[in-house]
Order: structure tokens, then sequence, then C-alpha cells
């Protein structure tokens, strides 16, 4: 019994020992086979063939009662907001959401009327029921089940055959594509540490720097596979060999999914645990500018440095995240300043996931790195699309805060994002007091002045 069971073994051994070598081999060369487009497209099918199962479902249980109760939602072209706006309270003060567009808010003069108080008291309201702020800090709901079980919706019981569906895709992914993806991790985690600490005793030199690039590129391309990152790069012609480079931030996982194709050194906040692991190999290897973010004195050598490292031709395109926190890749919030008034030139990144294959957000308040990271791994995939965008030079006369806003704004309208002026530390900390001021500033404008 105890041969049989041990020839068993060895046989199902065998061809997963084969798989992992095979995954491994073609993500240290940047090669692959083909088979995770067909497996992204094979997931689109069994989604629309859900989907299509559970709007069968949904006509059935729809009554006229439901549907006059539906005639009078107030929602957007999206069907994501909960309410529509005439006014609001911006960081830049009012808004006014007019179809017009010739409305100029400096010629809207009017009497002081007691009842305006309830225009500020309506966008308060407003603010407790659905703000833009919010919302970026939590995952984007789907339009359509992608067949995981991070739903209250029930789905899965809808009729028998998605129930089978569902069942055999959890047994997949917790049977079959959890411990391969656990494996391929660890390899790469592994490859990445050792390779990073031999490559930090070699001289500083031509040699080391081609080998921290190949290192860098194999290390960061297993881990993706370790992910079942699918990801598609755009517009390759731009990418760039030294200055600064810009991207939206979801979570520290666009680190890895832009290391497959290029190498970066990278600026960002100093991290324990896992991530603190992860910063300690890489600075072994090259120069990485980690901080604290609450240390006053840090900014200023963070500043130096950066100016220090544009400088020098040789070093490597320094990876920036300028929003400085995670945001859910529905949005991109304020770009601080620090990042473009150290180079006239920024070469902007999008990063855009597909959230139907598995959130990517990284909601760092309720989740430690670990966790984020289980729930990549018990997801169906990583699927992106990266685009490089042409470099951006400073226009002359042009202050940071202004570049910054430039650059944010083509990297929305590339990755179909909204846009938003409000600072994503808003997560962490109070609202500055400037901020209040500024709406009252605006509508005190408005008043006539005899």
């Amino acid at each position: 019994m105890e041969q049989l069971l041990i020839t068993t073994i060895t046989i199902l051994f065998f061809p997963v020992a084969c798989l992992l070598l095979l995954v491994v081999l073609l993500a240290s060369i940047g090669k692959s086979l083909g088979l995770r487009r067909k497996y992204v497209q094979f997931l689109l099918k069994v989604f629309e063939f859900g989907q299509h199962k559970i709007e069968k479902a949904q006509q059935r249980q729809e009554n006229p009662d439901d549907e006059e109760e539906e005639e009078g939602e107030e929602i957007d072209d999206e069907g994501k907001r909960v309410i529509r706006r005439d006014i609001s309270v911006s960081l830049d003060g009012l808004k006014f959401h007019s179809a017009r567009q010739d409305l100029i808010l400096g010629e809207l003069k009017k009497d002081f009327h007691i009842s305006d108080a309830m225009y500020f008291a309506k966008c308060g309201m407003e603010a407790v029921i659905e703000d833009d702020v919010t919302k970026c800090f939590t995952a984007e709901e789907l339009k359509s089940w992608n067949f995981l079980t991070r739903t209250t919706q029930g789905h899965q019981f809808i009729s028998v055959r998605l129930t089978i569906l569902w069942c055999l895709g959890f047994l997949f992914r917790y049977c079959f594509l959890v411990p391969m993806r656990l494996v391929v991790l660890s390899i790469g985690l592994l490859w990445l540490i050792v390779s990073t600490a031999f490559i930090g005793y070699l001289p500083r030199n031509k040699f080391k720097g081609k080998l921290n690039e190949y290192v860098s590129l194999m290390s960061h391309r297993i881990l993706a596979r370790g992910c079942s990152a699918y990801v598609v790069y755009h517009n390759k012609e731009n990418k760039t060999s030294n200055g600064i480079v810009v991207a939206n931030h979801t979570s520290p996982i666009d680190v890895i999914i832009l290391s497959c194709d290029n190498c970066y050194a990278m600026v960002g906040q100093a991290q324990g645990g896992f991530l603190g692991v992860m910063q300690r190999a890489l600075s072994r290897a090259t120069s990485h500018i980690w901080f604290e973010r609450s240390e006053v004195k840090d900014r200023h050598i963070v500043a130096k440095r950066l100016r220090d490292h544009v400088e020098d031709k040789s070093k490597l395109p320094i990876l920036i995240f300028p929003e400085g926190t995670c945001i859910n890749n529905t949005s991109v919030m304020m770009f601080k300043k620090g990042s473009f008034e150290n180079s006239d030139r920024i070469h902007p990144v999008a990063i855009k996931y597909d959230l139907r294959f598995g959130d990517a957000f990284w909601n760092s308040s309720k989740m430690g790195m670990l966790g984020h990271l289980w729930e990549i791994l018990t997801s169906w995939a990583l699927v992106a699309d990266v685009w490089y965008l042409p470099p951006m030079d400073k226009q002359e006369g042009e202050d940071a805060i202004s570049f910054a806003s430039r650059v944010k704004k083509e990297i929305v309208k590339q990755g179909g994002f909204a846009d938003l002026d409000w600072d994503g530390m808003l997560k962490r900390n109070k609202v500055k007091e400037e901020w209040i001021s500024k709406p009252q500033e605006e509508y005190s404008k408005l008043l006539k002045v005899e």
C-alpha cells in the first residue's frame, strides 16, 4: 500500500515539476506560449455565460412595481452614482455642474440671501451620502459577476449550471492555481534575494549595471507569473533609460508589473514586514530612495537625492507614484509637486487593471500586504494594460503644481480614469484649513458688493 502511494505521488509530481520548471524558464527569458492569453479569453466566455444566466433570472423576478421605482432613480451614464449634483464643493472652490459651456463663475453676481446656506448644507448632505474621495479607497463594484465569492448577491445559487461552474472554479483556484502560484512566487522571491545579495558585493561598473538589469527583469517576470499576470504594454517606443517616470498607483504590485518590461530605481515609504524584505533586497543591487513620510528632514534629503539621481544619466530611470497612496484604479488623485520640482522632463505611464479577473487594489487601512497578496493569489488572474506616454516637458513659466496637474490629465485621459483634485493623503490626514476656506472665498466672489 505504501509503495503504491509513493508511486502515485511520484507520477503526479513529475508533470507538476516539469510545468513549474517550464513556467520559470519562460519567465526568465521573457517568453510565453500564449496560454495566459487563451486562459483570459476562456474566462471572458465563462463570465459572459454567467451574466446571461443572471440577466435571465433577474428578468423573471422583475415586476411592474420595481420598474416604476427604477424610473425615479438618479444615476450617471455608468450607473455608479447614487445622486446627481448641480453644485458641489471641491478643492478649487465651488463647482457648478452645468451643461452650459459659457457659464463663468465670476459673472454670476447676486445679492446675499439667508437661503444660500442651504446650498452648503445640501453639498454636505450629499457628501455624507456619497463623496468623491471615500469611494476611491474601496474596491470598485463590478458590473457583472466574475464567479468569485466576494459578493453578497448569491449569484452562484441562481441555477444548477452556475453552481457547478462556481464550485469547479473554486476548486481550480484553491487546489491548483494557489499551490502553483505560491511555489513560483517563492522561487522568484528567493532568486531576487540571493541574486541581489551577490550583486551588492560587486564593484560599481558597467558590468554590475547590466547584470542588475538582467536579474531585475528576470526576478520580476517570475514574480508576475506567480500572480498569473497577463500584461499588454503599449507604445514601447516611449520607454526611457533614465530620468523620472511617474504612474498612477493601485498597489505595490504596480512595481512588479512595470519592472517586467524595464528596470527602475524606486522612491517610496520605508516599509516593514514582507515589503521591507523586498525593499532591502532591491537596495543591495542599486540605489533606491526609501524615506519616512513623517520625518520633515527626510523630505529635503529625498529632494537632493532625486536631483542627483536625475542629473546622473548613467543611472536607471526612477519610478515615482506621485499620489502617495493606493487608489482603486477608477480615479487619479492629486499628484504631489515634489517629483516635478527636480526635473523639467517627466515620462508618464498609465496602468489600468481589468477588475473582472481580480481586484488589484490594496486597501492598506484594512489589510496587510500578505492579506492583499493572498487575495491576488486566489483571484483568476492579474490582467492589466500599461501605456508608455510621450515624455512631457515643463513649459516656460510653469510651476511644479501646474506641471504635475498637466501630466496627471494625460494619464487620466489614456487610462479612462476620473480626474480628482483631492489629496490622496485625506485617507490618513485631517483636511487642511485652507481647503475649508476655499469654498467660502469663492462664494464671497459671487456676492454683489456696493
